[in-house]
């Protein structure tokens, strides 16, 4: 009887009025001990205001009903079909959706609705898949921020493939925990790339300087992210870099002057499509022939077999053979002395490995002095730290 007072009383009330008299019905349907045919006919009543021409009272009826286990599905269900500033309330906070809804509202491409399933309470990994997929940047953002959000891996490769570009997004991946190794790299390389494009767009330096100076950076800290992998995740990262075409000559070659023998191997042996141990076999081969088969086998140039064979001297004289990994920095010895042996070599001034090297020597040189430099001040202050009296000149 209330009910069919209140369905006519609302034929002629005021938006504002129906609004605050929908919220009280749904929140008496929630809370109140209605009897069955009560029940019934509130249900009935608010099927009814989803039709209401002000989004004023659509809007209380999903603020009342959003939270609750006990809201009507089909009430429930009725609201994610109005506009987004509604059905974004649904989407966020009722607990009656299954994933499956979630990925179909996820598809259906409002922004709206897709940033409010990334800020569930718990976003479940189909739902966070369908987000990276095809979410908005917003909602990409938010399910890689929150610690509620289980990603997974292939989802955070496809929102680095579609929104690396974004420094927000670069920021929240990288104060990931979980982030792997591949992935991390593939942030760098994008950041490489943004770095590369804001510094030619500045007409700072040539577009072509530019972008030659951000792979090499790329490539640097890649060797770092390679160094700073444990146990099994090495090959995985390897196979990354030659699947995305990172896997240059210049990358392996930096690998193997930097003493990182583990990366050396691991990506000589991806790209001659032979087993770890069988890579490392030939690559320690000392007659030298075992090592040219498989160099030669990889596709790495001709011209460049003379560089990596002293540097692999190199290494074998300075003592490398107990340390195969781990290292992330260029080693200045083996730098020069593989420049010393190619430079007879080089086809003139304009030979690119011939820069290169000089270029990783010079880098070498640099890193070399900022330890030095770090290790002096850190001593000095420890001296600090111990109240040390220098003798003095007696005083006259």
């Amino acid at each position: 009887m209330i009910v069919r007072h209140f369905l006519r009383w609302i034929q002629t009330a005021a938006a504002g009025d129906r609004a605050d008299a929908t919220s009280a019905l749904a929140r008496a349907y929630l809370h109140s001990d209605l009897a069955g045919e009560d029940r019934a006919a509130a249900e009935a009543a608010m099927i009814t205001l989803m039709d209401d021409p002000s989004p004023l009272v659509r809007r209380a009826l999903a603020d009342a009903l959003a939270t609750s286990e006990e809201a009507p599905h089909t009430v429930v269900v009725g609201l994610l079909q109005d506009q987004p500033e509604i059905a974004a309330i649904i989407a966020r906070h009722s607990p009656l959706l299954f994933d499956a809804e979630l990925v179909d509202l996820v598809g259906g491409g409002d922004p709206q609705v897709q940033y409010a399933v990334s800020r569930r309470d718990h976003v479940p990994a189909p739902v966070a898949a369908a987000i990276a997929e095809v979410g908005c940047l917003e909602a990409c953002l938010a399910v890689v921020s929150l610690d509620t959000a289980d990603v997974p891996a292939f989802s955070i490769d496809r929102i680095i493939e579609r929104f690396g570009e974004d420094p927000d997004i670069r920021e929240a991946l990288f104060a990931r925990d979980d982030l792997s190794p591949g992935a991390r790299q593939a942030l760098v390389v994008k950041l490489s790339s943004a770095l590369s494009a804001f510094v030619a767009g500045r007409a700072w330096l040539p577009e072509d300087r530019a972008k030659r100076v951000a792979r090499e950076a790329s490539d640097k800290a890649t060797v770092a992210i390679a160094a700073a992998c444990r146990g099994e995740g090495l090959s995985p990262l390897v196979r990354h870099l030659r699947q995305s075409g990172q896997l240059s000559t210049g990358l392996v070659l930096r690998a193997l002057l930097s003493g990182n023998v583990r990366l050396f191997e691991e990506a000589l042996a991806e790209l001659a499509g032979l087993t770890l141990r069988q890579a490392s076999g030939l690559v320690h081969d000392r007659r030298g022939a075992g090592f040219r088969a498989l160099y030669d086998r990889a596709g790495l140039p001709a011209s460049t077999w003379q560089a990596f064979r002293a540097a692999l001297d190199a290494w074998h004289e300075d003592g490398g053979g107990s340390q195969r990994g781990g290292h992330a920095q260029l080693r200045r010895r083996m730098v020069e002395r593989v420049l010393t042996a190619y430079a007879p070599l080089a086809d003139g001034e304009l030979d690119q490995l011939l820069a290169q090297l000089r270029r990783f020597a010079a880098e070498a040189a640099r890193d070399e002095a900022r330890a030095f430099t770090r290790d002096l001040i850190a001593g000095n202050e420890a001296l600090d730290d111990e109240q040390v009296d220098f003798p003095m000149v007696a005083a006259a």
